[in-house]
């Protein structure tokens, strides 16, 4: 009785964790199904004020759309297709000196409000569109009348549910990008921004401080991504599809020293309690599989999300682009980051619970030389955008990868994600 209440408690305890943790921040992470499209309370400051007192001010915005995923295609031919057509220019810049010089922001928002449809269809064509040196998007409330101009319809962040990331504004669906202090040493590798089913359309970020030194935002064009990787690896990923593990679970090292009777039974009841509770709090089913590493070898449990395809066909213009978070998932990757600029500092156990990795659609690894290959032909198309304050990066995220260099000083950037 004594040993089965004990396997009773931990399979609560670690079922509790899951519930706890299940929208930690992966990428092709998790959310709750519960979020609607009610009001939105925003929760901290514009950067360099003083704290703010409470406010009952809320503003409405939509769910973050599902994934436009579309038909299966023919890759071969959709690589080929994007190999003959000529690259548009990328990312496109609009400088406010050539279209509203000077420091009168009623004439810059003018501008916005004449030009929105064309700025528009402008991050259709290029992917990103860098806006220069306007004085009306230095401030939270600047770059919301910005927005709002180019007839751009906000949506919640797809990580809303967990609370994962911060607001800037309180009267603006502006959230915080990835400024910690902690994370400095940080690589963001390059991806697409899509968690779980949901994946925004487009995103505006925004500068209000450069940081002293490197934070530059980084884009790659998703179609030269495409037209670059390797014929026969780009078919292998297409035709195999693949799949992210979201979250790792390392709490399990003292395992090994239960008896080998009871340890397995243990294992199955931990693995249940755990996916009954990941599964009742996100909208796709989750496996769990048993595995060591990551964390000196220690047993660890790891969630894996369904398997989808690595590109995918703008659900507007049609055109083949990749649509793959590999740069930022593989866990090859980020340790090789890591020997360049430092180890994440891990400051929470959530830090330690967002590992993630991708996998072939079977469950095969990507070998070190595919992974070498997806990280050179990554590289060769990112751009490093040093923003200054007020710049913003405007960008069709099905088209558009993005990702944030290292960083020393304080780093205030910010985003908004539309329909």
């Amino acid at each position: 009785r004594g040993r089965a209440t004990t396997i009773m408690w931990s399979a609560v305890c670690i079922a509790t964790i899951a519930a706890a943790t299940a929208g930690s921040r992966v990428g092709a992470g998790v959310r709750s199904p519960a979020v609607s499209a009610s009001a939105v309370r925003m929760a901290t400051v514009a950067p360099n004020a003083p704290p703010a007192a409470a406010t009952t001010e809320e503003v409405e915005m939509a769910q973050c759309p599902e994934t436009a995923w579309g038909a299966r295609m023919d890759i071969r031919s959709a690589q080929q297709e994007l190999r003959e057509k000529k690259r548009s220019e990328f990312p496109h810049e609009v400088s406010a000196a050539a279209v509203a010089p000077g420091s009168d922001t009623d004439a810059q928002l003018a501008y916005f409000r004449e030009h929105g449809a064309e700025l528009r269809a402008q991050m259709l064509e290029h992917g990103a569109v860098v806006l220069r040196g306007f004085e009306l998007t230095k401030t939270p409330e600047g770059f919301q009348s910005m927005y709002e101009a180019l007839g751009l319809e906000p949506c919640l962040d797809p990580l809303h549910s967990v609370s994962a990331r911060p607001m800037v504004d309180k009267k603006s669906a502006v959230y915080e990008a990835v400024n910690k202090e902690s994370r400095k040493n940080f690589f963001i590798g390059m991806h697409n921004e899509f968690v779980g089913k949901r994946a925004p359309r487009r995103a505006a970020f925004v500068c209000f401080k450069p940081a002293e030194e490197g934070g530059e935002f980084l884009l790659a064009d998703g179609r030269s991504m495409l037209a670059d990787i390797d014929t026969e690896l780009l078919e292998r990923l297409y035709e195999r599809s693949i799949r992210y593990s979201v979250m790792e679970l390392p709490f399990f090292g003292w395992l090994d020293s239960v008896p080998e009777p009871l340890r397995n039974p243990l294992m199955g009841i931990i693995k249940g309690a755990v996916g009954a509770a990941l599964n009742a709090k996100v909208d796709f089913d989750v496996e769990l599989v048993w595995g060591e590493g990551g964390y000196d070898g220690v047993r660890m449990l790891q969630a894996r999300a369904p398997v989808q395809p690595p590109a995918v066909r703008h659900p507007e213009s049609g055109e083949p682009t990749w649509f793959c978070n590999v740069h930022s998932h593989s866990s090859m990757l980020r340790k090789r980051r890591e020997e360049l600029y430092g180890a994440e500092r891990f400051e929470s156990g959530a830090s330690q619970i967002n590992k993630s990795d991708m996998y072939y659609g079977d469950g095969a690894e990507l070998s070190a030389s595919e992974l070498d290959h997806l990280d050179k032909v990554t590289m060769a198309n990112t751009k490093f955008v040093k923003m200054q304050q007020g710049d913003v990066v405007l960008l069709d995220n099905y088209m558009t990868m993005h990702g944030r260099n290292v960083f020393d000083g304080t780093r205030k950037h910010a985003v908004t994600w539309f329909k």
